[in-house]
């Protein structure tokens, strides 16, 4: 293995050198070539070494983009409209979160009824307090079914190792924890407040080497004890990349237990009877290959949300006491062109039967409507204000006394910051009854959704915002999306987007197979040896907006992170000359090696695995690092990482970035490629200071290159 030295970069050079090994695997008899494989290890000197160099080209670039300021100014403003969550309701007591103008981070407040009637609403978990730096996050909580005690998690740096705590919520003093390693971990409690279930990683001395985000247990806890004590319920034997999901139904009886390997789209069932000995009994096996929601409502029904016979799922019921998949009887069917996304039960009173609230999306949009809750029959829609997204619904509990006809929807759209809705069955709609606390005044933006043909004739959409709602001229137009794991990209409130629609532009959300927009058939239409159908989606819906006057080729800017970044690393490589500028935040953009990386393993249902050779021709098909060519024209393109990130490993783009500085034909001035690295966060929840900064960058950016004018 040698290295050769970089060759000159256009008149101009001023990247940082980079060795270019000669470096070729022989993997199922083909050679893959790997030059950067150095930069895998982000620990070492050199690769230290170049990111420095890296880090001072970047900030020279951005810091001198024009617009800076007046973009920073406008985006604090849209981010300054807030939030606020539905409330979850516990023996009286409404739990939220809220974040007002000056908050870097959402605080979880408690709202509970005075001695004169009145609500008081009051801080409960507040990280900024907790940790002034603001690195601190909540990344989930659980009140217990009294809403007396509180579990909730923390993590600290974008490291998202969620650290458990228990607080009492009357006085708001721990009483337990913390628990580490409990990372994606659910809580369930149990009646009395003293035990709950949750899922703890194993200590990483007990698992092999290289496995330590791996080997969950479901555990049972008694609060205040320690937690080596805690008794293991489920796990050991079991796929080592099981994510677990537990659940107990309100009256304390029975216990739920979900498990998937890795992201693959299909579930195990568990089902517990706590009364009578609590042994679990499996009612679906991953091998089935469906998907399984399943929960015991607070009358005692099974209730299953499932793609069994149902790629945009449905809803069946059954008697807990006979679980078996063949008791199962359907209540609310599939419907053809919308996605059953969940249900609430709706507790009668002494006007109203009880009922159940139904959530779908048709086409990405949500939709509500009420049913019978024992014979599914369709009882009516919950009007809601236009097209948008349902970000959360909930009723109250049994024990709450009041309120029982009301439905608080959370809600947003592209210029709504997220806020809730409330909705009677009695009276009818009230509005959004809690805004988002910021006084922000959108700019005025028209939103469409528009249709067009992919490369094979499917049918595929995608959400238009604009200043005008037609194509009057070609405009810098920035076109994003995501297109894997059956993620839906949904209409939702984004600063950035209306930051870039108020300058001038257009900002386009597609909604592209590989997502759940359309149901599981449309996920698994852009996975595995089908993702290049992804790409397709992508690049045919450029083409479109080109071709009916929107934008042009020399003024199209595209987005990704993520999964997202790998798309858009793959658009840049096939398709150079149809995108004039790139975002690629947190990316996989070597899909050879991407299994040997943080949590990569658990994502070879969704891409294929390099161990088997004709999966390893799907990846290399695509694989952008291993497509990037010497002369190519390559679009601007600025790789944006995370030192903290614990999902995607940032040398997927310090390789690609090494790749492309080497391979670029034109002058870095002109087309640079650029990688901004970024410390103490990582690929999950930030600061809000910190995300208008990271925008700032991006859009400055694509501005720049496409000619949009940030004043």
């Amino acid at each position: 293995m040698t290295a050769s030295p970089a060759p000159p970069n256009g008149a101009v050079d001023d990247y940082p050198r980079a060795r270019r090994l000669d470096l070729v695997d022989d993997l199922h008899g083909r050679p893959v070539p790997d030059p950067y494989r150095w930069l895998e290890r982000g620990d070492s000197p050199e690769t230290e070494s170049w990111h420095r160099e890296q880090d001072e080209l970047t900030r020279r670039r951005l810091d001198g983009l024009p617009g800076r300021e007046a973009l920073d100014a406008r985006l604090t403003e849209l981010t300054s409209a807030g939030s606020v969550s539905v409330p979850t309701w516990r023996a009286g007591r409404a739990f939220l979160t809220r974040r007002v103008p000056g908050q870097d981070h959402v605080v979880l407040h408690v709202r509970e009824r005075a001695d004169d009637g009145s609500w008081r609403e009051r801080p409960l978990i507040d990280v900024a307090e907790i940790d002034p730096s603001g690195r601190t996050t909540l990344d989930t909580w659980s009140p217990s079914l009294e809403g007396d005690l509180l579990a909730y998690q923390l993590s600290v740096g974008g490291d998202e190792h969620s650290v458990l705590f228990v607080v009492d919520v009357r006085t708001g003093e721990r009483v337990d924890g913390p628990i580490d390693r409990c990372r994606y971990s659910a809580v369930a409690w149990l009646p009395g407040g003293k035990e709950f279930y949750y899922v703890r990683r194993l200590p990483p001395e007990r698992v092999p080497a290289g496995e330590e985000q791996f080997h969950r247990r479901v555990l049972r806890h008694v609060v205040g004890q320690d937690s080596s004590e805690d008794e293991v319920v489920l796990g050991e034997g079991l796929d080592p990349t099981n994510y677990y999901g537990v659940r107990v139904c309100p009256r304390g009886r029975w216990l739920l237990v979900t498990a998937r390997p890795g992201t693959a789209p299909r579930d195990s069932v568990w089902i517990a009877d706590l009364q009578a000995g609590g042994t679990l009994t499996q009612l679906v096996d991953q091998r089935d290959g469906i998907r399984v929601d399943p929960w015991v409502d607070r009358t005692g029904v099974l209730v299953v949300r499932t793609t069994d016979g149902a790629p945009r799922w449905r809803l069946c019921v059954a008697d807990p006491e006979r679980p078996e998949r063949a008791e199962w009887r359907e209540l609310v069917p599939e419907e053809p062109d919308a996605v059953l996304e969940g249900a609430r039960y709706l507790p009668g009173g002494p006007e109203h039967p009880s009922s159940l609230v139904v959530l779908r999306s048709r086409h990405a949009r949500s939709e509500l409507s009420l049913h019978h809750p024992t014979t599914g029959e369709p009882l009516g829609d919950v009007p809601l204000p236009g097209p948008g997204a349902v970000t959360g619904l909930s009723t109250v509990d049994d024990q709450t006394g009041h309120d029982e006809d009301r439905i608080w929807i959370g809600w947003t759209d592209f210029v709504t910051p997220p806020g809730v809705l409330e909705h009677s069955v009695l009276t009818g709609p009230a509005g959004l009854v809690s805004p988002a606390p910021g006084a922000v005044r959108p700019p005025e933006v028209r939103t469409d959704q528009i249709s067009y043909h992919s490369a094979d004739g499917q049918l595929v959409r995608m959400f238009v915002v604009s200043p005008a709602g037609v194509p009057d001229r070609p405009r810098p137009t920035l076109l994003t999306g995501y297109g894997g794991f059956s993620v839906s990209r949904r209409p939702g409130y984004s600063s950035a987007a209306l930051a870039w629609v108020a300058a001038g532009g257009v900002w386009v959300v597609a909604s592209l197979r590989g997502g759940g927009e359309e149901g599981e058939d449309w996920h698994r239409a852009g996975m595995r040896q089908h993702k290049q159908r992804v790409f397709d989606d992508f690049h045919a819906a450029a083409e479109h907006l080109v071709a009916q006057g929107w934008t042009t080729p020399e003024q199209l800017a595209i987005m990704g992170g993520s999964n997202g970044g790998l798309l858009v690393g793959a658009a840049l490589t096939q398709r150079p000359e149809l995108y004039r500028a790139v975002v690629c935040s947190a990316p996989l953009l070597d899909m050879v090696r991407y299994e040997h990386f943080l949590l990569g393993r658990t994502w070879n249902d969704e891409y294929g695995s390099a161990e088997v050779p004709e999966e390893l021709d799907w990846l290399l098909a695509y694989s952008p690092y291993h497509h990037v060519v010497s002369g190519a024209r390559y679009p601007s393109v600025l790789f944006t990482v995370f030192d903290s990130d614990t999902r995607v490993d940032p040398c997927h783009a310090r390789k690609m970035c090494a790749a492309l500085q080497h391979a670029t034909s034109g002058e870095p001035a002109e087309r640079p490629v650029l990688l901004r690295r970024e410390t103490e966060v990582g690929h999950g929840a930030r600061s809000v200071s910190r995300s208008v900064a990271l925008s700032v960058d991006q859009l400055a950016f694509l501005a720049e290159a496409t000619g949009l004018d940030l004043g």
